[in-house]
């Protein structure tokens, strides 16, 4: 597919979903999930729980 480009980030992901050959579309949307901000990157279940935490701390701290 040539005009995934024009697509929305919705429709991206759910081409990259049905379509898992396409890596140039992949990448594309590797390209904006990358340049969100407060975007973070964790590998474990652990790092994402301490992840929740800061977050659930910060929203509850005036």
């Amino acid at each position: 597919m040539s005009n995934y480009e024009q697509l929305s980030e919705a429709e991206l992901r759910t081409y990259v979903k049905t379509h898992p050959d396409d890596e140039e579309a992949f990448q594309h949307y590797l390209t904006i999930m990358r340049a969100k901000p407060n975007r973070v990157v964790v590998s474990t279940e652990e790092q994402a729980l301490i992840e929740f935490r800061k977050r659930i701390q910060a929203e509850s701290t005036p």
